[in-house]
């Protein structure tokens, strides 16, 4: 049976989640049904089994990336800040563009626009061409001249 059917036979019956039967799948084959729960908007279940991956393969880049991806859709800036740096230190200069973009719009949304725009001016050194985080770049410096400029006048 996949992960998938065991928590939908689970959530039917009001079971809880059963760490002894997830630690089965791999951090991808747990990533993979989180992605099918968000798809079908099953969100709270998909937090449980995110939280549950994330407990058992704590510095898995599938767990990482997945719970970063889940806290940014709640909206909860703080969490997707820190499981988005630690993805990034893990994957080092194998960084991919989307990671930075995320961290970026993390940053923001945590009211760190200094911290983005450091971000962002990474994520353009290795990937000059991405056109998301030349938005944010533009978008961030011009905050950046305002701020600067205010200051100023002060």
């Amino acid at each position: 049976m996949t992960l998938i059917q065991e928590l939908m036979n689970q959530a039917a019956v009001g079971g809880l989640l059963q760490s002894d039967y997830i630690k089965r799948f791999s951090p991808g084959e747990i990533r993979e049904a989180i992605q099918t729960l968000v798809a079908t908007e099953q969100m709270d279940l998909a937090s449980a089994l995110g939280d549950a991956g994330l407990s058992i393969h704590p510095h898995s880049e599938d767990m990482l990336a997945i719970n970063g991806l889940l806290a940014l859709t709640q909206q909860n800036w703080q969490s997707a800040v820190e499981l988005l740096g630690e993805l990034m230190e893990i994957q080092g200069a194998n960084t991919q563009a989307f990671t930075y973009v995320m961290m970026v719009r993390a940053l923001r949304c945590n009211l760190d626009p200094a911290r983005a725009l450091q971000v962002t001016r990474v994520g353009l050194a290795a990937f000059p061409n991405q056109i998301e985080l030349i938005a944010e770049s533009l978008a961030l410096e011009d905050f950046a001249d305002l701020v600067g400029e205010s200051l100023q006048i002060q």
